[in-house]
This record gives structure tokens, C-alpha cells and sequence, in this order.
């Protein structure tokens, strides 16, 4: 069912290319973009999919475009595709993951973990490279990495993600001193959010997984959407090279 857009406040005149944004958290942050007026570029491996989520978030200001975030011939094709429909890419949201593969590192095929860092941390700074040199250099803008509690310690349920995790983490921190004063960039680091993408971590167990969060329960791709929103507002203008943590409260168990 299409959602009805009548009440959208006027066009903001600002641009999001949000990758992996046909569902989960990519596409809560779409939405919260949208809502504010912004218009948005969504990318997604399935076609059928982006085209869905395009349809619910309102044709008139978001497009897709399909494709595998690592491949560099798709991240041209996006960037080159935003700026060709609305001429400008003010925000960028590296947000497209993967993992593929659950145990310990000492068993872990090395060519599934080149994988994961393809997807999860190489795409993100190809995506940075081209919204540099097609917008943002010129004309400013903020990128907001998505990055994960994982990345901030030991998880070895999800060691190769952990680990790309955390080089997205460092590749904010790199990124964020080299464009700056134009661009300001950040991470965001969420605990399990209830998505298709992490239901490994809490199906048919979810009430066990939100006990150790002291919010009382695991978070929603709309918790993770309102924080990438006030990172890519003017409200964040004196905030660059931070990683937010978005996690219930989990890390405040962690103490002695």
C-alpha cells in the first residue's frame, strides 16, 4: 500500500544518497530524510525491492538505483544519477552491509572476510571518493557512516563483521580530517536493531536479546534514522569525527 506524502513539508532543496535503503536501517533513515523534506537517492541489490521502497517513500522525491554496493561501476551509476535528477548530493549515508558468515576468526574462509570488507568498508569509501568529487568539494555536505556496536568490541559470534565495523569507524575518523572545514563526517554505532539483516540475532528469542538493554527492548530502523537525521542537520555543524553510540543503553552494562 502506497503511504500518503500529503503532509511532506516543502522541499528542503538538499539531497541524500542513502546506500542499501530498500529496507532495515537504511530505509528508516530514508524515511526520516524524507519526512523533513529532503530528497533522496536509494540504492539496493534487488530491483523489485528499491522499486517498493520508492513507491512507499514518495516517487516525487526519491529515486533507485539498483546494484551491489562494492561494485565501482554501480557507484558511479548512482552518484552520476543523483546528480543528473536532482544536481546536487549534499548527504551521503554509507549504509549497505553484509555478513555472510557466523564463528570464530581461526575458521574463517579469508575469501568471505575479503567480502565482507569489500561491501562493508571499501564501498563506503568509493561512495565517499564520488560524492567528494561530484558535490561535497565544492559545495559542502556531511556523511554519516553506519558502523555497529560490534565494531567498538570483542564480538565473536560476528568477528568478521566486528572487525569491518570497526575500520568504518577509522575510515570516518580519516575521512572527517581530510574534508574538513567542507564536509563533516560521522559514524553511527547501533546495538541490534529489529531488521530482516540482523534476525539471527534475536528471532524467536527476542525477549531474551532486549534483556541486557536497559531500554527494555532491541531498536527499530526509526531510532537509527532520527540520529543519521540531526547528524545530516545544521543542528550537528560543529560535530565531525564522532561515532554515536545507538544502542538501548547496552554499553552501560559494561561497567565494573
Amino acid at each position: 500500500m502506497t503511504e500518503q506524502h500529503s503532509a511532506l513539508p516543502a522541499p528542503s532543496g538538499r539531497t541524500a544518497l542513502i546506500t542499501g535503503a530498500s529496507r532495515g536501517i537504511g530505509y528508516g533513515i530514508a524515511q526520516a530524510l524524507v519526512a523533513r523534506g529532503d530528497r533522496v537517492c536509494i540504492t539496493g541489490r534487488n530491483e523489485d525491492a528499491l522499486e517498493e521502497a520508492v513507491d512507499r517513500l514518495g516517487a516525487d522525491r526519491v529515486i533507485g538505483v539498483a546494484g551491489k554496493a562494492h561494485d565501482e561501476a554501480h557507484q558511479a551509476v548512482a552518484v552520476q544519477r543523483a546528480m543528473e535528477e536532482f544536481g546536487r548530493v549534499d548527504y551521503l549515508v554509507n549504509n549497505a552491509g553484509t555478513n555472510p558468515v557466523f564463528g570464530p576468526l581461526a575458521d574463517l574462509d579469508l575469501n568471505v572476510v575479503r567480502k565482507v570488507y569489500e561491501t562493508n568498508v571499501i564501498s563506503a569509501l568509493g561512495f565517499a571518493q564520488r560524492t567528494w568529487h561530484a558535490w561535497q568539494k565544492e559545495n559542502g555536505g556531511a556523511i554519516v557512516n553506519i558502523a555497529s556496536i560490534a565494531g567498538l568490541n570483542a564480538s565473536p559470534f560476528v568477528a568478521a563483521y566486528g572487525m569491518s565495523k570497526a575500520a568504518m569507524v577509522n575510515l570516518s575518523l580519516q575521512l572527517a580530517h581530510e574534508f574538513a572545514p567542507v564536509v563533516r563526517v560521522n559514524a553511527i554505532a547501533p546495538g541490534v536493531v529489529k531488521t530482516k539483516f540482523a534476525a539471527a540475532l534475536f528471532e524467536n528469542r527476542e525477549e531474551e536479546a532486549a534483556a541486557g538493554y536497559p531500554m527494555g527492548r532491541l531498536g527499530v530502523p526509526e531510532d537509527i534514522g532520527g540520529a543519521a537525521a540531526f547528524l545530516l542537520s545544521d543542528g550537528a555543524g560543529w560535530i565531525t569525527g564522532q561515532t554515536l553510540v545507538v544502542d538501548g543503553g547496552l554499553f552501560l552494562n559494561a561497567g565494573v
